[in-house]
C-alpha cells in the first residue's frame, strides 16, 4: 500500500472509529459511514448494500436517491453490485453501462453517473455486502483509492455484524452448526490420498472472526505483529525438525518452501502498511489475507493456487498466535480417532496433529499437487477432497465413515452400513495379509507364463514398495513430482541426487525414468510456458516431450541429471507423449549430446542406456514401421490413450461411466499395436490404472502383453489374478472374443473368469 493510500485509509478509519463508538442506531451509523467516505475520496455517490434473506438491499446512500433506500434489491450476480458480491471480486470501471453485467436502477437516479467502483464487505470469508462510490466524470478510480475502500469495507464487517444487521445463513455457521437434518448421508469426493478410516468428525477451524478493526496504538500493535512472527517461525523450524515421518524425500523440499513464505519479507511489510492504515495487528493480517484471496480467485493455475493456500496457512497461524486464540483442533488435541474437516490445509497444519488419533482428512478442496497431499501421504493418512457442503452436512462429533478408494464420505451411517463398512475393512485387512504373502512369490501363470509386475513411482518413498510388494521393478517413475513441488526450477545436482538414490534404493531392480511430463493441467508457476495463453483442452496441449524440446535448457539439465545418476548401471529413459518419429529422434539426439559432452568430461558413463517412447497419442500407432527400429521398448499409457481414443475427457464423471476399458475399440487397438512391437523384437509394456485392476489386467494378458507397471496397492491383487489363470486359455478366448463382439467385453470376461476359477479380488 503506498503511502497515500495508508493516509487515505487512516483519515477514514479515524473518523469511522469515532461514529462506532457514538450510541446511534445502526441505520444512523451507516448514513454518516457513507458521507465520510464519500468526503474522504471526493466521490459524488457512495452506497452500501446489505445481504438480507439471500438479495442485495441498499442500505444508505450519499448521492443516489434517498427514496431507494431499502427498496433498490439485486440478486447475487445481478447487476454490478451483484456482480461483486457473487465472485467476491473488486470492480474499477471508467464507464460503468459498458460493463456486461450493468443494471440499471431507475430509482437511483444513477443514469448521470459514468464512473464506478465497489469492493465487496466479507464476514468469515464470503461477501455479506457491497461498498461502491461513483463519480459523474467517466474515470477509473486510483488504486489508492481502491486499497482504502477495501480496507473500509473491512471495518464495515465489524460494524454491520455487531448491529446484526448480517444475513446469518449468508455469513455461513462456520462449521459447528448443523443445518440439516441428522439422517445418513452418503457424500462423494476426489480420490487424493487412499485409504480408509473411521472417526468422529473434527472441525480443524483454522479462521477467527476479527472483533476489533481499529486500532488505538499503532505501534503497540506493530510490536504485536513482531512477537507473533518471531514465534511463528519458532514453531516452523521446530515443526520441520521434528517431523515424525522421518527426515529425507519431498516433503523436505515442501518444508523448505514453507518456511521461505513464513520468513517472506514482502508478506510482513504488507501487513506492517497496513497496521499503519490504522488497523489492529489480527485485521491487519487478515486484511492482507483478503488481497490474497481475491488473487487467488483469479488464478487459473492449480499449482500457483496450491502455493497461496500455504500462504493462507501461514495467515490463519499468525492470527491465532496474535490474538491468544486456540483455534485449531491439533491445538486443542484429539480425544479420540477423528477425522478432520477443513476447506483446505497447509502442511504445517497437518503436521500438528497426533498421528495416533488422527485418521482421515476430508477437504472441502484440495488437489494432488497440494503440498498437504505430500505430507499426507508419507504421514499415511487417506484424504479425500473436493467435498461440497461439508458445513451444511457434518456437524462436530457426528460418527464418519471414510472410503477414499470408492470416493465416498459416509456421515452418521446406519448400523448395516457401518457394519458393511467395517466388514469390507476387515476383509481388506486380510487381503492385504495375504497378498503380502504373495510378495516373495513370482508372478507366473497357472501353465508357466512369466509376467513382469512393475510399480509406477513418483516420489523417493514410493521406492519402498519394491520390497513391500515384491515387485520386479519400477516400470514409470514420474520424474515431473520433484518440478512440481519446488519453488524454482530444480537444481540439476538436486536432480541428480533424487535419480541417484532412487536407483539406489531399487538396486538390481530396473528403474523406467519418464522424462519430465509437465504443462496443460502440471503446468509450473515459474515457467512461463504458455504463450498462447490459456489452453481450452490442456491434455492436448503445450505439454510433455512437446514443452521439453522446445525448452531445451530444461532438458538438458534433466538428461545430465539422468546419466550421471546412472554412471556404472543400465539406465532406463522413457519420452512421453511421443505424436511421431521425428520427437522421439530430436529428444534421443539431445540425451545422446548430453551424454558425449559429459563423457568428454571424464564423467563415469551408464554401462548402458535405453530409449523407449510412451504411446498415448494414437497417430503413433500408424507409424510404428518407423519409429520401432529406433526405439528399445514401448509403453502404452493407457490413461491418455483411452481419453484421445474416444475424445473423451476421463476427469469428466459422465463420460468416466460412458467408456470402457474393456470396449473392442480400445482392445483392439492395443492388440494391433503388441503384435506390430513384438514382430519387430520391441519390448511392450502398459503403465496406467487400466492395468492395476484385475480383470482389465487379465484382458491385457490376453492380448499378449506380459508388462505392467501399475500402483503398489495394485500388485498383490494383480499377482493373485495372474497366479490362478491358464494365459493359453485366455489368449484363444480373447481371439476369439474380438473377432465379432457385441458391445463391451467386460460381462464375458468376468463370465469367463468365474468359469475358469480366475481370482478377482
Amino acid at each position: 500500500m503506498a503511502l497515500s493510500a495508508v493516509a487515505s485509509a487512516r483519515e477514514i478509519l479515524t473518523r469511522l472509529h469515532d461514529v462506532m463508538a457514538k450510541r446511534l442506531p445502526a441505520q444512523a451509523k451507516l448514513n454518516a459511514v457513507v458521507n465520510i467516505i464519500g468526503e474522504a475520496l471526493d466521490s459524488e455517490v457512495c452506497s452500501i448494500y446489505l445481504l438480507r434473506e439471500g438479495v442485495l438491499e441498499l442500505f444508505a446512500t450519499r448521492g443516489l436517491a434517498q427514496e431507494a433506500v431499502h427498496v433498490t434489491k439485486l440478486a447475487l450476480g445481478e447487476g454490478l453490485v451483484g456482480t461483486i458480491a457473487g465472485n467476491v471480486e473488486t470492480l474499477n470501471l471508467d464507464e460503468a453501462a459498458s460493463h456486461p453485467d450493468f443494471a440499471y436502477r431507475p430509482e437511483t437516479g444513477e443514469e448521470k453517473y459514468h464512473s464506478f467502483a465497489g469492493v465487496p464487505i466479507i464476514r468469515r470469508e464470503r461477501a455479506v455486502g457491497v461498498l461502491a462510490v461513483q463519480h459523474a466524470a467517466a474515470r477509473k478510480y486510483d488504486d489508492v483509492e481502491i486499497e482504502a475502500l477495501q480496507t473500509v469495507a473491512m471495518v464495515l464487517s465489524e460494524l454491520i455484524a455487531n448491529a446484526d444487521l448480517i444475513d446469518v445463513a449468508a455469513a455461513g455457521s462456520g462449521g459447528t452448526t448443523r443445518m440439516q437434518s441428522t439422517a445418513a448421508v452418503r457424500v462423494s469426493g476426489f480420490r487424493i490420498v487412499e485409504g480408509m478410516a473411521s472417526g468422529v468428525a473434527v472441525y480443524h477451524q483454522p479462521r477467527i472472526v476479527i472483533e476489533h478493526t481499529v486500532a488505538e496504538d499503532t505501534e503497540a500493535e506493530r510490536h504485536r505483529v513482531y512477537a507473533a512472527f518471531d514465534k511463528m517461525r519458532e514453531q516452523i523450524d521446530r515443526m520441520a525438525s521434528q517431523a515424525e515421518f522421518g527426515v529425507g524425500g519431498e516433503h523436505d523440499e515442501v518444508l523448505a518452501m514453507y518456511k521461505m513464505f513464513a520468513y517472506d519479507e514482502g508478506w510482513s511489510r504488507r501487513i506492517n502498511e497496513a497496521i499503519d492504515s490504522g488497523l489492529t495487528a489480527e485485521a491487519a493480517i487478515e486484511r492482507v489475507q483478503q488481497r490474497t484471496r481475491m488473487r487467488m480467485r483469479e488464478i487459473d493455475d492449480p499449482l500457483l493456487r496450491d502455493r497461496m493456500h500455504d500462504l493462507e496457512d501461514l495467515s490463519n497461524r499468525l492470527i491465532r498466535i496474535v490474538s491468544g486464540q486456540l483455534g485449531t483442533a491439533a491445538q486443542m488435541g484429539l480425544r479420540q480417532d477423528s477425522i478432520l474437516i477443513a476447506r483446505n490445509l497447509g502442511p504445517a497444519e497437518l503436521l500438528e496433529y497426533d498421528r495416533r488419533r488422527l485418521k482421515g482428512v476430508v477437504l472441502e478442496e484440495g488437489s494432488l499437487t497440494a503440498h498437504v497431499t505430500i505430507v499426507a501421504r508419507a504421514m499415511g493418512i487417506p484424504v479425500l477432497g473436493r467435498v461440497r457442503d461439508v458445513k451444511k452436512l457434518i456437524a462436530e462429533g457426528d460418527m464418519l465413515l471414510l472410503d477414499v478408494g470408492e470416493e465416498s464420505l459416509f456421515i452418521r451411517p446406519t448400523t448395516a452400513t457401518e457394519e458393511a463398512f467395517e466388514a469390507k475393512l476387515e476383509l481388506s485387512q486380510k487381503r492385504r495379509a495375504a497378498f503380502a504373502q504373495l510378495r516373495g512369490e513370482a508372478p507366473v501363470t497357472a501353465d508357466g507364463h512369466r509376467v513382469t509386475l512393475m510399480v509406477n513411482a513418483g516420489l523417493r518413498d514410493d521406492v519402498a514398495a519394491l520390497d513391500l510388494t515384491g515387485a520386479d521393478g519400477i516400470g514409470l517413475f514420474r520424474t515431473e513430482f520433484q518440478f512440481l513441488v519446488s519453488a524454482t526450477l530444480p537444481r540439476q545436482q538436486d536432480q541428480q541426487k533424487l535419480y541417484r538414490s532412487v536407483l539406489d534404493a531399487a538396486g538390481d531392480r530396473p528403474v523406467t525414468f519418464r522424462t519430465v511430463d509437465i504443462g496443460g493441467d502440471k503446468a509450473l508457476p515459474y515457467l512461463n510456458h504458455d504463450e498462447n495463453g490459456e489452453e481450452e483442452n490442456p491434455a492436448m496441449g503445450w505439454r510433455a516431450l512437446r514443452l521439453a524440446l522446445s525448452r531445451d535448457g530444461l532438458m538438458k539439465a534433466q538428461a545430465r541429471a539422468l546419466i550421471e545418476a546412472g554412471a556404472g548401471r543400465t539406465l532406463n529413459i522413457m519420452f512421453p507423449m511421443v505424436s511421431e518419429p521425428w520427437e522421439f529422434e530430436e529428444a534421443h539426439a539431445l540425451f545422446e549430446a548430453q551424454r558425449t559432452w559429459l563423457a568428454s568430461r571424464g564423467r563415469k558413463m551408464p554401462a548402458e542406456i535405453r530409449y523407449g517412447a510412451m504411446l498415448e497419442v494414437p497417430a503413433l500407432a500408424e507409424v510404428l514401421d518407423i519409429l520401432l527400429p529406433k526405439i528399445d521398448f514401448l509403453s502404452i499409457g493407457t490413461n491418455d490413450l483411452t481419453q484421445f481414443l474416444f475424445a473423451a475427457d476421463r476427469a469428466h464423471p459422465r463420460l468416466a461411466l460412458r467408456y470402457d476399458w474393456l470396449s473392442p475399440s480400445i482392445l483392439r487397438f492395443m492388440k494391433r499395436v503388441t503384435m506390430e512391437a513384438q514382430a519387430a523384437g520391441v519390448q511392450v509394456a502398459v503403465c496406467g490404472e487400466m492395468g492395476g485392476r484385475p480383470l482389465e489386467a487379465m484382458a491385457l494378458l490376453g492380448l499378449g502383453i506380459d508388462r505392467l507397471s501399475i500402483s503398489p496397492a495394485a500388485v498383490g491383487p494383480v499377482k493373485a489374478m495372474v497366479r490362478s489363470l491358464d494365459r493359453a486359455k485366455l489368449l484363444e478366448h480373447m481371439e476369439n472374443a474380438l473377432v465379432r463382439p457385441q458391445g463391451s467385453l467386460r460381462e464375458s470376461l468376468e463370465g469367463w473368469a468365474a468359469e475358469h476359477s480366475v481370482e478377482l479380488a
